[in-house]
């Protein structure tokens, strides 16, 4: 295991960061700091503009304006600088389903410039990094599990030992015990080896627990940034859940409470309330409801999730699966394999974890 120096720079900055497709806008003078050695959450939903950030950040995409320095080093001049310092694994895992674990870090290995002894040598303490030592070594990677993919894409981008990291939807389609498996692997990569971890997700329990910050992008812009706990604290601190019969029954909820609870979210047939002390304001919600002849289904208090920030500042759910019914949810297709949530074809026909030097 290396250790980096201290003194080197590994952190990430971007300044009115902006890419253009034509006439659209996907990505619209975005500023981030994420300082290094820390855990980055980089949330949004589907066509928002994160994969296009990342492709700017790593130099897969050029930016139409502005300026992005990763480790130290320009994005724009300095492509072969930004990649030496880098380690990627985008949403898609492009493995060669023909080659085995050990033959692919091998490659990638020499690709970077390791001898042929030094890459055998990175391929096995990387297998064991991974939990990936165990498997039969003439395993081939069609038959490897989705699981044990990510986790191989994960050691591949790990190969040159990185400064920085970047994780493009790093558990999308894979079961929990799978995803929990790549949570625990990132948080001790951070850990142990002090490397910056950029994190694109649309779950947000991932982002909640890996996230030393959060950032929030909608629509090509920044809407929101701050530690978790800050960003849970911008909606209240509790959140009281009404739930009726049907969405008519909760919209007309929602306007007879406007002035009882300014802070209130529609969701399907929920109505989610914000409020700094839910118990002195669940009595009169209840009241006013009542007197409407409205028909209360369920009401539960609870704590804010990033869920909740997501909803009050996107419109929609984050996850797969929410709880806000049909019209908010993103569908996250677990059989995805275009690596790109931005409405844009990919540029890079990658058949690796990493990005080459």
């Amino acid at each position: 295991m290396t250790l980096h120096d201290s003194k080197i720079d590994r952190g990430i900055t971007a300044t009115a960061l902006r890419r253009d497709f034509g006439s659209l806008r996907a990505v619209d003078d975005v500023d981030l700091r994420v300082e290094g050695g820390a855990v980055f959450g980089f949330l949004g939903p589907n066509g928002a503009g994160k994969s296009t950030v990342v492709k700017m950040l790593t130099t897969i995409l050029q930016p139409t304006a502005g300026q992005a320095l990763v480790a130290g080093y320009d994005v724009r001049h300095q492509g072969h600088e930004v990649r030496s310092a880098i380690g990627v694994a985008l949403q898609e895992v492009g493995l060669d389903t023909l080659m085995t674990a050990r033959e692919l870090l091998v490659l990638q290995a020499r690709l970077f410039g390791a001898s042929g002894a030094e890459a055998h040598r990175i391929a096995e303490r990387l297998l064991v990094t991974v939990d990936l030592a165990d498997v039969e070594a003439k395993k081939r990677v069609g038959e490897y599990s989705g699981g044990m993919k990510r986790r191989l894409d994960l050691a591949l981008a790990l190969v040159h030992d990185p400064l920085v990291l970047f994780l493009d939807e790093p558990t999308t389609g894979l079961d929990p015990v799978s995803r929990s498996a790549i949570w625990e692997e990132v948080r001790r990569l951070n850990r142990e080896r002090d490397i910056t971890v950029f994190l694109t997700t649309q779950y947000l329990e991932e982002a909640d627990r890996l996230a030393d910050r959060i950032a929030i992008i909608d629509r090509g812009r920044i809407v929101a940034e701050g530690t978790p706990r800050e960003l849970k604290r911008q909606v209240g601190d509790e959140v009281v859940e009404l739930q009726f019969g049907d969405a008519s029954g909760a919209e007309r909820a929602a306007g007879l409470l406007a002035d009882l609870a300014p802070q209130r979210q529609v969701s399907g047939d929920e109505v989610r309330v914000y409020a700094a002390v839910a118990a002195e304001l669940v009595p009169a919600l209840v009241r006013r409801i009542d007197d409407a002849g409205l028909a209360l289904r369920g009401l539960n208090v609870v704590q804010p999730t990033l869920d909740d920030v997501f909803l009050r500042l996107t419109g929609r759910h984050a996850e797969t699966g929410g709880d806000g019914g049909d019209g908010d949810s993103i569908e996250v297709d677990p059989a995805r394999t275009d690596g790109e949530d931005d409405g844009i074809e990919a540029d890079s026909a990658r058949t690796d974890g990493g990005v080459r030097p």
